[in-house]
């Protein structure tokens, strides 16, 4: 007898380490997938969604769902889940050996199953709650980082003179993670406790009532040791199946947290009979457009903005049937006040938001029948920021055309009078520029999106206001840099210098969302209308400025 419950004992160690070993084998396998599968799913998803998501965003936020929950997500596969199959076997081999035994023991034994249950069902309610507020105070830490942490924050900060208040605010979210940690811990350990007390109980049962049976002989005093030390193997897999129930429901906040991202739905997608855009010079047109921008709740999360709830009602209309042309080879400006719809407009025309009424088209196709690659192909765009990545200039320029040569990347460094400058540099083409290319001026940024604007070679160019925060030097450069890029090609250009657009084919005043005047430079001036005020507001001020002794105060005396 006894030795056939040393061999039993032996094969379910055995059979415990081995299944061990496989399992987490497997579960590790399972858990690194998964967090590469829900890695590239949310960073995929995330490239598709509209310019609106990222405007409403917190990217410490977001980014903090990318690492901190899907790593979350992966503990229950990787940790807990591993060690499930090998308990559940133990669990099971132990019981069917206990009940062989002596089946009325093992069934009183097993009266205190239950409390291994409830308190876990509780505990794991609690853990979720725990985990879903550390969650939020991490993101939050996150967004502060990297807002701070980017040379324009930390710009701010300095200037401002509040390096101390931001750390004091850092140091209330860093406590309150630590606070939630404490009490996570806490309650673990008086869960543990709890259950190894019960397992004592179990124990102390089966001796009293194992002794019991002995002093009647309808029991071997081996086999009440034998059953005193298999209930222990039986409650220690018990002990573990309720505290990987626990994880579990910590985990699910994660997966929660990561799937909030993945049932947004991008606004824009290719329909599945979607063509190129056609060969040869484009034409780009404008026919009766309007448009508001989407509510918050189609593009974003409230957890995401870090606000209570998201505004679903619909955007003002900010465009009111708009239409223009602009033929292949040919310059169109749009020119007005500030916030009047320009820039909407052109964030149209590369399809990054859907018109509500009307089309926009290019060579007379509309933009929602064209496929988005043949849409960036042909469209290139330079903004007032100029944005570069933190690497080298070779690698921001290789964006635009990753198989250029480097005949090719000089030649565009030459054509937007850039390659003096990079020739210079001790490393070349291979300088990094810095995180949004701080290591250069705002004059050197913007000519270097020039060029790789032209290392695209694409067939329409958009310039929104793309000399608009430099000064005259700067601008003098980057306007024979864009001479350069026009140069056949066909152009729509928003600018608030009307110096800049004077030899646009057409020139589009934008007030309100609405087009109120169309015509060449000299026509509008003629027309008396609205440019004419823009025009005398930019270039009769400066000439007033020249002229300090008139409406000088009477004995005022000149400045020296």
């Amino acid at each position: 007898m006894v030795t056939r419950l040393a061999v039993l004992i032996a094969v379910i160690a055995v059979a415990e380490a081995a299944l061990g070993l496989l399992t987490r084998w497997l579960s590790a396998g399972l858990g690194e997938g998964l967090i590469l599968d829900l890695r590239t799913a949310v960073f995929d998803h995330v490239q598709r969604m509209p310019i609106a998501f990222f405007t409403r965003t917190r990217t410490g936020a977001l980014v903090s769902r990318l690492n901190n929950d899907v790593i979350g997500a992966q503990r229950a596969f990787s940790n807990t889940l591993s060690g499930v199959v090998s308990n559940l076997v133990t669990l099971l081999l132990t019981m069917a050996v206990m009940l062989s035994i002596s089946w009325q023991i093992t069934l009183l034994a097993l009266v205190l199953l239950p409390v291994f249950v409830v308190p876990a069902r509780r505990m794991g309610s609690r853990m979720a709650g725990l985990q879903r507020e550390a969650a939020h105070h991490n993101a939050a830490m996150g967004t502060q980082m990297t807002e701070r942490f980017s040379a324009p924050g930390a710009t701010l900060v300095k200037l401002f003179g509040r390096p101390a208040e931001e750390s004091a605010e850092f140091a209330a979210r860093a406590g309150h993670v630590r606070d939630i940690g404490v009490r996570t811990a806490m309650a673990q350990a008086t869960f543990i406790t709890a259950l190894t007390l019960v397992s004592a109980l179990a124990l102390a049962l089966v001796y009293g009532l194992g002794g019991y049976y002995a002093l009647r002989g309808s029991l071997d005093p081996g086999a009440i040791v034998a059953l005193a030390l298999l209930l222990t193997r039986l409650y220690a897999p018990l002990t573990a199946l309720a505290g990987a129930r626990v994880e579990v429901m910590s985990a699910l906040v994660s997966f929660e947290r990561v799937f909030e991202i993945l049932d947004l739905q991008p606004l824009i997608t290719d329909r599945p009979d979607a063509r190129r855009v056609p060969d040869g010079p484009v034409s780009v047109e404008f026919d009766g457009v309007s448009f508001g921008y989407p509510s918050a709740d189609k593009v974003s999360l409230a957890s995401l903005e870090d606000v209570a709830t998201l505004d679903s009602r619909e955007g003002t209309e900010v465009l009111h049937d708009v239409s223009f042309r602009a033929e292949p080879g040919r310059m169109v400006a749009l020119v007005g006040s500030s916030g009047a719809g320009k820039s909407t407009i052109a964030q149209l025309l590369p399809r990054l938001y859907d018109t509500d009424a009307g089309s926009v088209r290019l060579n007379g196709v509309d933009v929602r029948d064209l496929t988005g690659d043949s849409i960036r192909e042909t469209l290139g765009m330079v903004t007032q920021d100029g944005h570069l990545f933190h690497e080298s200039v070779r690698a921001n320029l290789l964006l635009a055309r990753p198989d250029a040569t480097e005949d090719d990347i000089w030649d565009a460094l030459r054509r937007s009078r850039l390659d003096g400058l990079i020739a210079s540099l001790p490393e070349g083409l291979d300088t990094v520029v810095g995180e949004r290319g701080y290591r250069l001026s705002g004059g050197e940024r913007q000519r270097l999106t020039i060029a790789r604007l032209l290392l695209a070679r694409q067939r329409v160019v958009i310039l929104d206001e793309a000399t608009a925060h430099l000064d005259s030097t700067s601008e003098a450069a980057v306007q024979e840099a864009l001479a350069e890029a026009l140069e056949g090609r066909t152009a729509v250009v928003i600018a608030h210098r009307l110096s800049t657009v004077r030899a646009a084919d057409l020139i589009l005043v934008v007030e309100a969302g609405r087009i109120v005047e169309r015509g060449t430079h000299t026509e509008l001036l003629a027309a008396g209308g609205r440019y004419e005020q823009l025009y005398r507001t930019q270039f009769e001020r400066p000439a007033a400025e020249e002229r300090p002794e008139e409406g000088r105060p009477h004995g005022a005396q000149p400045v020296r």
